[in-house]
C-alpha cells in the first residue's frame, strides 16, 4: 500500500513505516517492540500493574483469534459491547485480524437500540461484559435466537452463553497443537478495501447510520497522524474515551500500538485523579468537557490558597515572558499542577467539540501542549488538526497528509460546506445505498455537513454545522430526528422539535420545542376547561422525565418550551426548523421591547406623580 501522500511534500513532518492491514500492524510491532510493555493492566484484587508486552500481546490476540475461527464464525459479523478492556481490543483485533466484521456498541445505549443493530447486521455472536448484559437481561428472549452471547467476565447459566476465558484458554491450546483452525487463521487473507469494521453513528429508531470502514482507511489515518504528532516508546496513553468511538479507537488504540506506547484503561471518571497518579500518562485523547473540568479544578484550589489566583496569573506571566526569550521556566512554576495529573503530562489530544481558546492557552503555559483536531466517523476519523508544527487555538489546524479539505458553496461570510477526499473516507453507508449517493460524490468527495473556511493562513475553521445533529460538549452525537420521534409517538405531543441549547454550567445540552395536544390533555386530567399553563407543563415533563430514562444520559432533553401553536411548515407538512426558529426570535426579541417599553412608561408615570 502505498502512503498516499504521506511524506513531507505533503506535510508530513516525521517518516512513517507503511502498513497495509491490522494483522500487518501487530506482526510489525511485535517485531519492533517485541519486549516493550503495549498494556499496562490493573488487578481489581490486588490494585497490581502488570505488563503485557507487544509479543505476549500478538500471542494473545492470535489466540482469540483461532478461538473465534475455530467456532465457524469466519466472515461472520461480531458485535462487541462494554467497559474500556483488555478483552474488549483483543476481540476487537482478533475479529479483523483474520475472521470478519467487527461491529462496536456504544455502551450506553439501551435494549431497543442494541436488539435493532445486533438484528440489522446479523451479528452471530456478541462479546460483552456484565455492566452491559445488564442492559439486556430481562429481555434477552427477543434478542436475535441463533446469537451467542461471549461473556467477558463470568458466564450466567445457559446455552446462549459462552465463557470468554474458556474459549481462550482453548484457543492458546489449538495454537500449541498447530490445529487447522489455527493454521487457517494465521493464513486467512486479509482484503484492506472491504468492509471490516461497522460503526453505526447513532442508536435509535431507522435512523441509524452504520458506517462502513476499511482497514485501509483506518491504517492511513494512524500512518498520517503518526506523521506530524510524535508518538513513540516511551510514551503513556491514559484511555479514558469510550473505545467504540472512532477517536478513541483509532488515535487511542490503535496508533499507540503502531508506535510502540503503552495503554492503561482508566477505572472510570471518578477514578481518573489516582489513575492518573498510578500509570503517569505523557498524553491523553480526551474531549472538552473533561479538560474545561481539569482547567476549572486548578483554578477553584487557586483560589482556596491565600492570594492563589494573583500568584497563578503572575507565574503565567512570569512564564509566558519567559518562553518569549527562550527560556523555559514552567518546571519550576508549575510543577505542583503538573503533578496532578501524573507528573510526566506532555500533550492532550482534543476532539469532537470547540473548546474555550484560553484553557488551550493556559495548559501550554503550564507546560502541556494541547491539540485541536476535527474528524468524523465517516472520516475514520480524523480529517484536520493542530501538531508539532501548527499550534492554534481557534481552529482546526491543517488538513492530514494525503487528504484533501475544500469549502464548497461559500456565502458573503465565505463560510460553505467543508468537503473531505481522501483514503480516510468511508466506503459508505451500511445498506443504504441511497444516502452513500448523496453524501459521496461520484468522484470521491464527501459531503461532511459542517459549515467553515479557511483563514488566512490556510487552517480549518469550523463556524456551524449544516445538519441538524447536535454536538454535546463531551462530544456525543445527538440526531434530533430520533428524540422527535420518541416524542411525537405521545398521544398528548401533536409536534416537536429538538434542538441544541448552550448553557453556562453544562455546555451544550439537548432542548426541545413542544406543541402538546391541549385538547388530549384535558380530557385525560377530565377537566372541561383548557388546562392552564402551569398544569400543561407538569403534565408534558412527567412525559420528558420517562422517555429520558429510555435515553443515555447525553441524550436526555434537559430544557424544554412549550408552544401555543403549530410550527410553521412546509406544503409537505415538514417543520420549517430555521423559519421557527426566526419566528421564535423575533417574538423573544418583540417580548423584551414590549418588556422595555412598559418598564420606560412606569418610570415616566412614576417621576411625574412626584412632580404633582
Amino acid at each position: 500500500m502505498a502512503n498516499y501522500g504521506i511524506d513531507k511534500n505533503h506535510g508530513a513532518l516525521y517518516d512513517v513505516r507503511n502498513i497495509t492491514d491490522f494483522r500487518d500492524m501487530i506482526n510489525q510491532s511485535a517485531r519492533l517492540f517485541g519486549d516493550l510493555p503495549a498494556y499496562r493492566l490493573r488487578n481489581k484484587v490486588s490494585e497490581e500493574y502488570h505488563d503485557v508486552t507487544y509479543r505476549q500481546f500478538r500471542e494473545d490476540i492470535r489466540a482469540w483469534g483461532t478461538a473465534l475461527y475455530d467456532m465457524g464464525l469466519h466472515g461472520e459479523k461480531i458485535a462487541v459491547m462494554g467497559q474500556n478492556s483488555y478483552k474488549w481490543v483483543l476481540t476487537y483485533l482478533g475479529v479483523t485480524s483474520g475472521v470478519g466484521v467487527i461491529v462496536p456498541i456504544d455502551r450506553e445505549l439501551q435494549f431497543d437500540d442494541v436488539n435493532r443493530i445486533l438484528t440489522v447486521t446479523d451479528a452471530k455472536v456478541l462479546v460483552a461484559d456484565n455492566r452491559a448484559l445488564k442492559k439486556l437481561k430481562d429481555r434477552l428472549v427477543e434478542l436475535p435466537p441463533e446469537m451467542k452471547i461471549i461473556c467477558m467476565d463470568k458466564a450466567p447459566k445457559g446455552d446462549r452463553f459462552l465463557s470468554f476465558d474458556e474459549l481462550f484458554e482453548h484457543g492458546k491450546e489449538l495454537m500449541a497443537e498447530n490445529a487447522d483452525s489455527h493454521r487457517f487463521y494465521m493464513t486467512e487473507r486479509i482484503d484492506p478495501d472491504t468492509m471490516s469494521v461497522l460503526i453505526f453513528t447513532s442508536g435509535t429508531s431507522a435512523l441509524a447510520k452504520g458506517v462502513m470502514l476499511s482497514q485501509r482507511n483506518i491504517c492511513f489515518t494512524v500512518m498520517s497522524n503518526s506523521s506530524v504528532a510524535m508518538a513513540a516508546p516511551g510514551d503513556r496513553m491514559l484511555s479514558v474515551l469510550p473505545i467504540h468511538h472512532t477517536f478513541e479507537c483509532s488515535l487511542g488504540f490503535l496508533l499507540p500500538i503502531y508506535n510502540g506506547c503503552t495503554i492503561a484503561f482508566n477505572d472510570s471518571l471518578l477514578h481518573l485523579a489516582k489513575n492518573m497518579q498510578d500509570f503517569k500518562p505523557t498524553v491523553i485523547f480526551t474531549v472538552p468537557l473533561l479538560l474545561e473540568k481539569f482547567h476549572d479544578k486548578i483554578q477553584k484550589a487557586a483560589s482556596q490558597k491565600k492570594h492563589g489566583l494573583f500568584l497563578l496569573n503572575m507565574g503565567k506571566r512570569m512564564s509566558n515572558a519567559a518562553a518569549k526569550m527562550g527560556i523555559s521556566v514552567q518546571d519550576k512554576i508549575f510543577h505542583e499542577i503538573v503533578n496532578t495529573f501524573g507528573g510526566c503530562m506532555r500533550l492532550f489530544i482534543v476532539g469532537a467539540a470547540g473548546i474555550d481558546a484560553n484553557v488551550i492557552k493556559d495548559f501550554k503555559t503550564y507546560g502541556i501542549d494541547t491539540y485541536l483536531g476535527y474528524g468524523l466517523t465517516e472520516c475514520s476519523p480524523l480529517v484536520a488538526c493542530n501538531h508539532d508544527a501548527i499550534f492554534t487555538t481557534d481552529t482546526c489546524g491543517a488538513p492530514i497528509p494525503g487528504v484533501q479539505v475544500k469549502i464548497v458553496d461559500p456565502g458573503k461570510d465565505g463560510n460553505g460546506e467543508v468537503m473531505v477526499k481522501g483514503p480516510n473516507v468511508m466506503l459508505g453507508y451500511y445498506l443504504n445505498d441511497e444516502l452513500t449517493e448523496a453524501t459521496i460524490t461520484e468522484d470521491g468527495w464527501l459531503h461532511t455537513g459542517d459549515l467553515g473556511h479557511f483563514d488566512d493562513k490556510g487552517y480549518l475553521v469550523l463556524t456551524g454545522r449544516a445538519k441538524n445533529m447536535i454536538l454535546t460538549k463531551n462530544g456525543e452525537n445527538v440526531y434530533p430526528e430520533e428524540i422527535e420521534n420518541l416524542l411525537n409517538k405521545n398521544p398528548y405531543i401533536a409536534e416537536s422539535m429538538v434542538l441544541a441549547k448552550d448553557t453556562e454550567t453544562k455546555g451544550t445540552v439537548v432542548a426541545a420545542k413542544i406543541f402538546p395536544d391541549y385538547k388530549a390533555i384535558a380530557e385525560k386530567l377530565n377537566q372541561m376547561v383548557e388546562p392552564t399553563a402551569e398544569e400543561v407543563r407538569k403534565f408534558i415533563q412527567t412525559i420528558v422525565d420517562d422517555i429520558n430514562k429510555s435515553l443515555p444520559k447525553y441524550k436526555n432533553i434537559l430544557d424544554f418550551d412549550i408552544r401555543e401553536s403549530e410550527f410553521i411548515k412546509t406544503t409537505t407538512s415538514k417543520i420549517k426548523r430555521y423559519a421557527t426558529l426566526e419566528e421564535d426570535k423575533k417574538k423573544e426579541e418583540e417580548a423584551k421591547a414590549l418588556e422595555a417599553a412598559q418598564a420606560e412608561e412606569k418610570e415616566e408615570d412614576a417621576c411625574n406623580k412626584k412632580e404633582d
